[in-house]
């Protein structure tokens, strides 16, 4: 039996929660271990439906083999899920789900892209633990973000790829859809961004400042569906919450967007993450070597949900 303190920032399902913390279990397996009354909160069993709170005490009468154990690499906690796009020597391409980090750099979550990347490697022999060179992410995605990530598994790709986007070589291209209408249809936004670092925050201005970087971001509306629009957005220049603010600064928020969209347009539609896809990767030419076979390659991730909702006007 284990015991564990919740800690939560608000009330969660349990087959929510549990699998945020021991990342080897699944909502179906914390359902299950409930029902055979395996699972303790405050003392009286529960149902995996059952919300647990700040403080509540769980008793766990389960394998331990779900539990970590002590100097266990992060890695080996991460769940066995990743969707591979792409891989070879060099690089690794995977479709990132929503609501999952990219990565933790406190250390406390296990569960993320990088980990489940690196239990793949692992597993398939690419990476050791032992090796030189630990894989690393070419670039992030907000949590809430979905889609395409790529993974370096040597230094020679890390550097060639961060190279590529310095210069604005990678070609990236999202889906998304925002609450309202963009005017004209398709357009090109330019503006200014500054970070405020003490809210999350980044702010977008028609006006440069000192501390402002510029932004650009290219749209085009493939869809409309009620208040909703479907785009396909090109991030130009890839600044921090960069098209979820651009978009925002025009009227036109991300869908499902907490930041900086409109709470009750995702509260009435039930958007839990910004309806945001980092749908396709465009690779520039590579010099002879190593890195030739990448050269001009296009990664494309799944439709998300939301496309066909928006053709079909099940969504609105």
């Amino acid at each position: 039996m284990q015991e564990h303190r919740v800690n939560a920032a608000k009330p969660l399902r349990l087959a929510d929660y549990l699998p945020s913390v021991f990342p080897l279990l699944t909502s179906g397996k914390v359902y299950r271990f409930a029902k055979e009354k395996k699972i303790r909160c405050n003392g009286v069993h529960c149902d995996g439906s059952h919300r647990v709170r700040q403080g509540d005490l769980l008793a766990l009468y389960l394998p331990e083999e779900f539990f970590p154990k002590a100097g266990e690499p992060a890695y080996l906690r991460a769940r066995d899920v990743l969707q591979v796009v792409y891989e070879d020597a060099q690089l690794l391409v995977v479709d990132k789900p929503s609501g999952l980090l990219v990565m933790d750099e406190t250390g406390g979550e296990a569960d993320t892209l990088l980990n489940r990347a690196l239990r793949h490697l692992a597993a398939s022999g690419a990476w050791k633990p032992q090796d030189a060179f630990l894989p690393c992410l070419c670039h992030r995605l907000d949590a809430g973000t979905s889609g395409l990530v790529m993974i370096a598994k040597t230094a020679l790709c890390r550097d060639a790829m961060l190279e590529a986007m310095r210069r604005h070589q990678l070609k990236k291209t999202y889906l998304g859809v925002t609450f309202g209408r963009p005017m004209p249809p398709s357009g090109t936004l330019r503006g200014y961004l500054c970070k405020d670092p003490s809210r999350g925050l980044v702010r977008v201005s028609n006006v440069p400042s000192p501390r402002a970087r510029e932004i650009v971001t290219g749209y085009r509306t493939l869809a409309v569906s009620g208040r909703l629009a479907l785009l396909e957005i090109d991030l130009v220049t890839g600044r921090t919450h960069q098209i979820r603010a651009h978009l925002a600064s025009i009227g036109c928020p991300l869908l499902g967007d907490s930041k900086y969209g409109s709470q009750a347009a995702n509260r009435e539609l039930h958007a839990k993450y910004q309806l945001l896809t980092a749908w396709r990767l465009q690779l520039p030419q590579f010099e002879p070597g190593p890195l030739q076979q990448l050269s001009g390659k296009t990664f494309t991730a799944q439709k998300p949900w939301y496309y066909a909702q928006i053709l079909d006007h099940t969504l609105q």
